[in-house]
């Protein structure tokens, strides 16, 4: 393995360990917590259970690197949303009430190399799908 395959690994292992556990303490809290902050923030409601499913689910499917791209399309969207409706309010850094967008920013970066990498090693991605079909996948 290649320097840059290791790190693209572990990238593609952190982010989907941190979304995962996002999404697992979404429902631990109580997810119906979840959708009434979505609503108080002007979100409706089941868009909490839908976040936080594709946080605990992507998380676990980017974890072990199947639909690598997909899913990391998915968290961009999700990052986005936050950063837009939540966070950029703070700034980047945040504004002493609350945390800044940095951490979302920082999460859709590296959401966005593995949408251009899309095959990492040591992945589902790569173990399932031959050659062909991973040429295909790339730009």
């Amino acid at each position: 393995m290649k320097k840059t395959e290791i790190g693209a690994l572990i990238l593609r292992i952190f982010l989907g360990l941190s979304f995962f556990l996002h999404g697992l303490t979404k429902f631990q809290n109580g997810i119906g917590n979840t959708a009434g902050w979505f609503e108080s923030i002007g979100i409706p409601g089941f868009m909490g259970y839908v976040v936080a499913s594709i946080e605990l689910i992507g998380g676990l499917l980017l974890f072990v690197g199947f639909g690598t791209r997909y899913i990391a399309t998915l968290f961009v969207f999700i990052l986005l949303g936050a950063i837009v409706k939540v966070k950029i309010a703070a700034g980047f850094m945040g504004n002493g009430q609350g945390a800044g967008y940095e951490l979302e920013l920082a999460f859709a970066v590296m959401a966005i190399f593995l949408i251009l990498k899309s095959t990492t090693p040591l992945s589902l991605d790569t173990k399932l799908f031959s050659k062909n079909q991973e040429s295909k996948a790339n730009f």
